[in-house]
């Protein structure tokens, strides 16, 4: 079992983008921030006596060097027997030396090129220089961070008993995009939020070439959450607990004595979530300290932690509407009309979210040119807030109590009903860990956790995390720019019910676009009959709904054959903005 420990320095370049780049055949890592400091390695094994096969791969017989170099970083990708694929690519000192510890730097391809002309003359030993666009990284515990640079390295061969070998190399591994998906496979841990009402799935990439995938999941349940979702969770486990391995079908732990009957409770519902939507079947038979984990259940089963289903959401049906005209119509078939109230007959609404419970936060136009915001029950009438010159699209949390929005495009503010009073009380979110980005922020969105927030900056696309501090305040941290290759296009995005987001661009060929929570994968999605630019998005676990040049239009989200879009019934003719209620 593979999983990757904190890095240490790696001796090749790779530098952020829009910098420098020297050519040096080994220098020190410099400019990447990103990349933790360096730690002694953790190395993450089942406890019970598994045996790893290490794949079959090595150098091929006369094989031409350059063809060889790129074997080996095929081979990179493998982790099985610390690397022992790769290894046989070296020579015998290169494999002492070599260390490919800590996080494994992805490209999106690699390109290699003779360092110069006369090691091309030479016949026993060769340099390449070695190159690449760096698109990201997977860090400890195999969470994915994207990020954005140049990579650029030298690598030595020689001749070892008439074939070519690695001699000389930087520390650290690199591998190409198509080596992620190749040898590893997307798993999602699942931690309780900072309420400990609902859980939140934390992505890791695993080699796949592991048989024992719940000891790897939950070595690294026991390790906790990613150091980007951390401040949005709880770690219910303290530093003494411990994974003690699979003996007679049952999960054993140590150091887990100091957890109340409620903590027990929400840690088996993580574990056993996290082993179910891995594909790993119950029912579960967990030990704690020589006990059942949970008292009174010898073995346990997702039905008995249903009202934590992480995918509920997603499972749910969800009320479409639209705003057209300034009003928000209700979309039921093939017939869509005006809601009761305000909201039904306005005229004036900019922007509206709509919540599963029925309330609604909305954005109207007043007579002097500036935006207000309004709150309240979707057939009611509403309570009006904050006036300014822009207020972005209302979000919800999950709770459907509190609704974020941004504030003349730089101050983001949560906004929360009074129950005693009526009225909408404002409070301001720290963005500070927005500071160092340039342009203003047009959309903003939670995730149906209400964990994760997306934003589009200045056209490009970031996302975050949602931290509640102790004494109430909220903040947004470890904000990461994703998807790269839509800087400049992204005009609106909106959260899937797998997590993953599904943005709308101005791009002429590929006007919408699917983005993986992680952001370790971009795709387009149809865009036979789709014209841009598309301004807004919206998504069920079902359908994908666009707003493009013309019409309000949807697309099946369950059938990758569907190549084209079709107007939403109730909503031909009239392109409007979709609202899924949340």
């Amino acid at each position: 079992m593979i999983v990757f420990p904190n890095p240490r320095h790696r001796t090749s370049l790779y530098r952020p983008a829009r910098t420098v780049l020297a050519v040096a055949s080994v220098v020190a890592l410099a400019g990447c921030s990103t990349l933790p400091s360096n730690t002694a390695p953790q190395v993450l094994r089942s406890f019970a006596p598994q045996q790893e096969a290490v794949p079959v791969v090595g150098p091929q017989p006369d094989q031409e060097p350059d063809l060889l170099l790129r074997d080996f970083y095929r081979a990179s990708a493998i982790p099985s027997g610390d690397y022992a694929a790769a290894r046989a690519f070296l020579t015998d000192d290169a494999t002492q030396s070599w260390d490919p510890r800590g996080s494994v730097l992805l490209v999106d391809a690699i390109d290699l090129n003779s360092a110069s002309a006369a090691a091309e003359a030479d016949t026993e030993e060769r340099a390449f220089a070695v190159r690449g666009n760096v698109i990201g990284s997977l860090e400890d515990g195999g969470a994915y961070r994207a990020e954005n640079g140049a990579y650029e390295a030298t690598v030595k061969m020689k001749m070892v008993d008439g074939q070519w070998r690695i001699s000389d190399l930087p520390a650290g591994v690199v591998i190409e995009r198509n080596e992620l998906r190749n040898q590893y496979q997307p798993e999602s841990l699942y931690f309780f939020d900072r309420d400990q009402r609902s859980l939140i799935s934390d992505r890791r990439w695993v080699f796949s070439g592991s048989d024992a995938l719940d000891s790897q999941l939950i070595t690294l349940l026991m390790q906790g959450p990613s150091a980007t979702l951390a401040p949005a969770v709880t770690t219910l486990t303290g530093n003494d607990a411990a994974f003690a391995g699979i003996e007679d079908g049952a999960y054993r732990f140590t150091g887990l004595s100091g957890l109340d009957e409620e903590e027990r409770v929400h840690f088996a519902a993580e574990l056993v979530w996290t082993l179910s939507n891995a594909g790993v079947a119950g029912p579960y038979k967990v030990i704690a300290d020589g006990a059942a984990l949970v008292p009174g259940m010898d073995e346990m089963t997702t039905d008995d932690f249903a009202e934590y289903n992480p995918r509920a959401a997603a499972t749910e049906a969800s009320n479409l509407y639209a705003l057209n005209g300034g009003n928000v119509l209700s979309v039921t078939g093939t017939i869509a009309t005006p809601v009761g109230g305000l909201m039904g007959r306005s005229g004036r609404l900019e922007s509206a979210e709509i919540s599963t419970e029925g309330t609604v936060a909305a954005v109207t136009q007043l007579g002097d040119g500036k935006s207000q915001l309004l709150m309240g029950d979707l057939d009611g009438t509403p309570q009006r807030s904050v006036e300014a010159d822009t207020i972005s699209r209302p979000s919800f949390e999950n709770s459907g109590e509190a609704a974020w929005a941004v504030v003349d495009g730089k101050r983001v503010s949560r906004f929360v009903q009074s129950s005693a009073t009526g009225r909408i009380v404002e409070t301001e979110v720290d963005t500070s860990a927005l500071d160092d980005i340039d342009g203003e922020i047009s959309v903003l969105r939670l995730s149906t956790s209400g964990a994760r927030v997306a934003l589009i900056i200045g056209g490009k696309i970031y996302t975050g995390v949602t931290v509640r501090e102790d004494g109430g305040a909220h903040r947004i941290a470890n904000v990461t720019e994703i998807a790269s290759e839509l800087r400049g296009m992204a005009l609106s995005l909106d959260w899937q019910p797998d997590g993953s987001l599904v943005v709308g661009t101005s791009s002429p060929d590929t006007p919408v676009w699917r983005v993986e929570q992680d952001g370790s994968a971009v795709s387009t999605l149809p865009s036979g009959n789709i014209t841009a630019p598309v301004v807004s998005v919206a998504a069920t676990q079902t359908t994908i709904f666009a707003t493009d040049a013309h019409a309000t239009l949807q697309v099946s989200a369950e059938d990758s054959t569907s190549a084209f879009w079709r107007e939403v019934p109730g909503l031909q003719g009239m392109r409007s903005a979709p609202i899924v209620a949340k």
